[in-house]
């Protein structure tokens, strides 16, 4: 598995050696960023259900301005924190050893510009985050992968990535006028980060 464009392109990524991780093949991958490129520059990025952070890592890859990673599993974690030492992306990454939903749960409106969610398919945990997101949208776009036969909580625009696996794009409404804007770095959330190199 590997960076498939950016100034990262053609580096390898570490995934973990027990066989439960499903990482987005690089097909995928590729597709869906692209379809992202005009969003891409300068983004704030979400990489929820990380795994070996391969979504974020691609963001990162091509132009995002950096991206939070949150993944519970011990192996996935190990994974996630070799990636972003090898790539050097240490200074635009932090990591959260943390369940997805109850992290999104904690965030205000549109503290990201990019959040990905990319579960277990046909998990019920994928509906309840949509459902959370579509009472407080973290982020402006909401990218989820799932199982082509998973039909979400309406209101997204689908694509057809191949025989098994689609993605639906969220897209939150503009912004009430008094909104504030959400700072990019606090010091609560850099609190919680963990260290990459532990």
């Amino acid at each position: 598995m590997r960076i498939v464009k950016g100034k990262l392109a053609g580096r390898h990524l570490t995934s973990p050696k027990q066989g439960r991780v499903r990482p987005t093949t690089e097909n995928v991958r590729d597709a869906l960023l692209s379809a992202l490129e005009p969003r891409l520059k300068g983004a704030r990025v979400l990489d929820l259900f990380a795994g070996t952070g391969a979504l974020g890592l691609e963001a990162l890859s091509r132009g995002a301005r950096f991206a939070d990673f949150v993944e519970s599993g011990p192996d996935s974690l190990h994974a996630l924190k070799s990636n972003v030492t090898a790539l050097r992306m240490r200074d635009k990454a932090r990591i959260f050893k943390k369940d997805a939903l109850p992290f999104a749960r904690a965030l205000p409106a549109r503290k990201y510009d990019i959040a990905f969610a990319d579960p277990p398919y046909e998990s019920r945990m994928l509906d309840r985050l949509i459902e959370m997101w579509m009472e407080t949208p973290f982020a402006q776009l909401l990218v989820v992968e799932h199982a082509a036969s998973h039909e979400l909580p309406p209101g997204g625009k689908r694509r057809q990535m191949d025989d098994t696996t689609a993605v639906t794009f969220y897209l939150a409404p503009p912004p009430p006028p008094e909104e504030p804007a959400p700072a990019d770095s606090d010091a609560e959330l850099d609190a919680q980060a963990e260290d990459v190199d532990a």
